[in-house]
């Protein structure tokens, strides 16, 4: 019997296939690796595990990104990676360290990190959450209205850690890119000693902008590691011509004598054009690490023309927070975080073309696959190799008089010794990572 052919779908000699596989546009494959989240979702690759996205071009690997899980409340994520022993973690760190060190320059091995890089850890607290409390922020039809959409969407950007193992230190000129629904989400590493980071987003739909330009300075103090992030966060409601200005709190790292992390110290938001502003103080649980009152979080809003306290706030940040109002003793909930923060999915590649080399989950794939697969050697040589790579660009630089400039923010020194990011463009541009909703 004979086989019928159309001209159209006819057999390709092998010599055939090779010129047509050539001529083949960039692929992308999408591998898994274990899951890091217990969240679903059918409406996009990848919502519910880590993703490896490899492009090729005549088969050739160019690019890999990892993307990991969010860091969400505990208890809802099923993560596959655990960290070694707690002691041995404690008494590793405190052989190789004295009070009072300066940690900035301190280099983790792999055993003590996430697979992730802090800048990604500083965009997530934006772009995940499952509620649009940013956006919400610009809806509210009285200045106090507004504010108190400010205090909870603050709240939401904090998030509980795990104890023992930290973010990668983002290298420089690292960034990390993010959408989430119409607000599109920049980072960029501007500085590595002092290691600064800062953040551009922006949501042309909502009318809204926020910058953050982050310095964090942890400190050995024997029995904890102090974090103070220094640098301001600015909110910034384009309609209203409303620009809200905030500090972060401190993160305490308490070793002995029970090991814990915690979110700690006062937080301010002022609002010059409407003359409002909120004192918020987040406290940690006592020395010894026993009895409630953990994750506490107090605090008022006040008209600063009249110094008068219009509502007191009180709660637990990773629960619930209440907001009374003075006058007349009735109070709400301004922040539920298991709505907020729990079950969170994690971000896909939707335009592979359009990833970064730059990109926090293109720089450490290799390093965030040792960690997740277990294979700490691979690891160690694969961030080795990264370290060893951003010190000979340094002597390059030196080299030939060359100091770095960063691609998408300017970088000043202000008067008090900190420091001051401004983006280079109005706008952000959506991203080809993307935050499912």
């Amino acid at each position: 019997s004979s086989i019928h052919q159309s001209p159209s779908s006819h057999l390709l000699s092998s010599h055939q296939k090779k010129r047509k596989k050539k001529r083949k546009k960039k692929e992308a494959l999408f591998l898994f690796l274990p899951n890091w989240s217990s969240s679903s979702s059918n409406n996009h690759p990848s919502s519910d595990q880590s993703s490896i996205m490899v492009n090729e071009q005549e088969g050739e690997k160019i690019k890999e990104v990892i993307l990991t899980s969010p860091i969400s409340l505990e208890g809802d994520s099923n993560v596959d990676y655990k960290a070694p022993n707690i002691l041995q973690r404690v008494f590793s760190l405190l052989n190789n360290v004295r009070p009072g060190s300066d940690l900035t320059r301190f280099q983790l091995p792999p055993l003590f990190n996430i697979p992730k890089s802090h800048l990604q850890c500083y965009g997530e607290a934006v772009y995940c959450v499952n509620k649009d409390m940013l956006s919400n922020c610009a809806h509210g039809d009285t200045a106090v209205d507004r504010m108190i959409a400010v205090i909870g969407w603050s709240i939401s950007t904090v998030r509980p850690l795990m104890f023992g193992v930290a973010p990668y230190n983002p290298v420089l000129g690292e960034t990390h890119h993010v959408s989430r629904g119409s607000l599109n989400v920049l980072l960029e590493q501007v500085s590595h000693h002092p290691p600064v980071s800062a953040l551009h987003a922006t949501d042309e739909t909502n009318h809204v902008e926020l910058l953050w330009c982050h310095h964090a300075v942890p400190k050995f103090l024997g029995a904890t590691i102090e974090t103070t992030v220094h640098g301001k966060r600015r909110l910034n409601l384009m309609q209203r011509q409303e620009s809200y200005v905030m500090n972060s709190p401190k993160l305490l790292i308490r070793l002995l004598p029970k090991p814990g992390v915690e979110w700690v110290g006062n937080v301010r938001i002022e609002c010059q054009e409407t003359g409002l502003r909120a004192e918020l103080s987040y406290k940690g649980s006592s020395f010894f690490g026993f009895g409630g009152g953990g994750r506490s979080l107090r605090g008022k809003i006040i008209d600063s023309s009249s110094s008068n306290t219009l509502y007191e706030i009180d709660g637990q940040w990773d629960r619930s927070v209440k907001i009374k109002d003075t006058s007349d003793g009735k109070s709400k909930v301004i922040y539920n975080a298991k709505e907020a923060i729990s079950s969170l999915p994690t971000p896909f590649v939707k335009d592979p073309e359009g990833v970064r080399e730059s990109e926090s989950g293109v720089v450490w794939a290799e390093v965030s696959k040792g960690i997740i697969k277990k294979e700490w050697e691979k690891a160690r040589d694969a961030k080795r190799h990264l370290e060893d790579k951003q010190r000979e660009l340094l002597r390059q630089r030196k080299s030939k008089g060359e100091n770095w400039v960063p691609k998408h923010f300017h970088l000043a020194c202000t008067p008090e010794n900190s420091w001051d990011c401004s983006p280079k463009h109005r706008t952000i541009p959506p991203a080809p990572i993307i935050f499912p909703i």
